[in-house]
């Protein structure tokens, strides 16, 4: 056993080992204790840590256990999402994922509506052509906008784990988007051809991935199969009588029901 270290997190202390704070290299904890990111102190000279000090200790047992315990009325699932993305340990994001589908599961009847729109925008870019040689171009780019709703928030959750914001180069959940438990709208562009990378950050435009099948989605025909097979995974089924099921692919508002 290492000698014990006490950290102050959010105001909160909790003492441990460094190999506890170790045991998952890759994580930001990991690359904290280890001298891999340099840690701040607080005035008695404990580690300090600016995040939430009440769900750490759902962190920190996992880190003793590899066991994810939540008590039975735990009101604050959005919150441990959050912390746990901050520290990015992956066994901890998995164990996670799992307990919000069987949290899910476990829900009574639900409904979700999905309002799609699409639109199309010319954008204006730049061509480096060769050195100090730069062109002006432009192409027509399809622009995507969902407004989700469901009477599951855990669903909404579920969702938020498997679709990703592709933007600066980086994938980042859309999950941390959901302001509203029950509510989630989501705005993001197709590829166009020839766009260079850097301009997608520079115009502020993000695609969308599908996790961990690593997909983007182009197309609204692609999103409602993806979000179709996720639903229908946690239980809901196409709600027959909107829209009619010859004309479901096609509809801009799409219902989904869920029976327990």
């Amino acid at each position: 056993m290492s000698e014990p270290i006490t950290l102050n997190v959010g105001g909160k202390l909790y003492t441990t080992s460094l190999s506890t704070l170790t045991s998952f290299p890759d994580s930001m904890l990991g690359a904290m204790f280890s001298g891999k990111i340099p840690t701040k102190k607080d005035s008695q000279g404990n580690c300090f840590i600016d995040r939430d000090g009440k769900i750490f200790r759902y962190i920190l047992n996992f880190l003793r256990t590899s066991h994810l315990d939540l008590p039975e009325d735990f009101q604050e699932m959005g919150l441990l999402r959050r912390e746990v993305d901050f520290y990015q340990i992956q066994p901890l994001i998995d164990a996670l994922q799992e307990k919000e589908v069987e949290l899910s599961k476990a829900e009574k009847n639900a409904m979700l509506n999905i309002t799609l729109d699409q639109k199309t925008q010319t954008v204006h870019f730049t061509v480096r052509e060769a050195p100090q040689i730069y062109s002006l171009s432009s192409s027509n780019m399809q622009v995507f906008s969902a407004h989700i709703f469901s009477t599951s928030c855990l669903f909404l959750k579920l969702l938020g784990s498997k679709l990703y914001y592709c933007f600066n180069g980086n994938l980042s959940s859309i999950s941390s988007y959901l302001q509203d438990p029950n509510h989630l709208t989501l705005d993001w562009v197709a590829s166009v051809e020839g766009l260079p990378e850097e301009e997608y950050t520079r115009q502020n435009l993000k695609r969308l991935w599908v996790v961990p099948d690593n997909k983007q989605i182009n197309s609204f025909r692609v999103f409602v199969e993806e979000v179709v097979k996720i639903a229908m995974s946690d239980g809901f089924c196409i709600d027959s009588s909107h829209p009619h099921t010859l004309d479901f692919m096609n509809n801009k508002i799409i219902r989904l029901i869920r029976y327990k």
